[in-house]
């Protein structure tokens, strides 16, 4: 009688238990990353809206030495804002004409959302509105 040999099927693939610590694994690596991404780019959509401001700061200086004031009805007398993505820029004149205040605020909805800086005539920078910030405002830009 010949010899028989039996021979195991071998099975190929992952077994439940293996998925699911690998799941696991990728939701607790997701849980923490995301996290820390999702500041990242908020705090990178900060810098061209602050860049923007300084611009339209050196503009309105400009406008100043050409004019005698920063306007009359409008900061710049019809000088547009530049644009800053997730961020609005306005401005408002002080003092007669002789100071202003510009604003870039942070969209609602978006995530830059409670986020606000402002630059006066004088140059002084400040942060009025932050979400992780305690005691504003501060005298500088965070």
């Amino acid at each position: 009688m010949p010899s028989q040999h039996f021979h195991r099927q071998q099975h190929r693939g992952f077994t439940l238990v293996e998925i699911m610590v690998a799941l696991a694994i990728l939701a607790l690596v997701a849980g923490l990353a995301l996290p820390t991404y999702t500041d990242y780019v908020t705090r990178s959509r900060v810098p061209p809206a602050l860049s923007a401001l300084t611009s339209y700061a050196t503009r309105l200086e400009q406008f100043y030495q050409d004019n005698g004031s920063y306007g009359a009805g409008g900061c710049g007398s019809g000088m547009t804002a530049p644009t800053a993505e997730k961020f609005t820029l306005s401005c408002s004149l002080t003092n007669g004409g002789q100071g202003f205040l510009a604003t870039a605020t942070g969209e609602s909805g978006s995530q830059v959302a409670g986020f606000s800086y402002t630059i006066d005539g004088q140059g002084n920078r400040r942060t009025t509105a932050h979400p992780k910030a305690s005691g504003l405002p501060m005298t500088c830009w965070t």
